[in-house]
């Protein structure tokens, strides 16, 4: 858990991404308006999570095709997690029922070729409906809103205990570098809070 934090290496569509933290509390209230439809991608051995960001390197051509056409749209691209990591051709019935819309914030043409991506997680999701389209993955898109007490203390204890468990597991291991525990520190708001330390547990 957050030992590949400031890692950047090995960010290909086969391997694990790695989340990075880069935004403020300000910047987490997402109020975008989306297409009822959207191009899809899917990602083997991540899972992209709202407010945190991420770089991919793809290579499967449905997989640039549907980063290609949301790059000169809007920016906005579905992102769902596959059930088969061995599954080089995911149909719908293949990816998990509840991904992330995410921003494209960079494409970037690596020196061998390939092609990386930069995204932003923005809000969850559920595909209402794949369309027929062969070239690459669309979907229905219908948002997941966050519903977070307002005022619970029992919410608001176990928020502190999950920070002071990921401090523990920093504090302990002599791999991950101490700026993580200001990371953590500078996270207030709880919805990303969870978010972070759940796209940094290795599960």
């Amino acid at each position: 858990m957050f030992d590949n934090i400031f890692r950047m290496d090995d960010m290909r569509e086969d391997a694990e991404a790695i989340p990075l933290f880069s935004i403020g509390d300000d910047e987490l209230q997402f109020d975008d308006r989306y297409q009822e439809i959207m191009p899809v991608l899917a990602l083997k051995n991540t899972v992209l999570f709202p407010g945190v960001v991420i770089p991919i390197t793809v290579g499967r051509e449905k997989s640039i095709k549907a980063l290609q056409k949301a790059d000169k749209g809007d920016k906005f691209i579905g992102v769902l997690t596959q059930k088969d990591v061995n599954n080089e051709e995911p149909g719908p019935e293949d990816l998990h029922a509840v991904g992330s819309v995410a921003r494209i914030m960079k494409i970037l043409k690596m020196p061998d070729g390939s092609t990386t991506a930069i995204l932003q997680g923005r809000k969850r999701f559920r595909p209402a409906f794949f369309t027929q389209n062969e070239k690459i993955l669309e979907a229905g898109i219908d948002i997941i809103e966050d519903t977070l007490p307002a005022n619970n203390m029992e919410f608001n204890a176990m928020i502190s205990a999950i920070r002071d468990y990921a401090k523990k597991i920093i504090d302990l291991s002599p791999q991950i570098p101490p700026e993580a525990n200001m990371m953590l520190q500078n996270i207030r708001n709880n919805a990303f809070l969870l978010n972070f330390i759940a796209s940094n547990m290795n599960i």
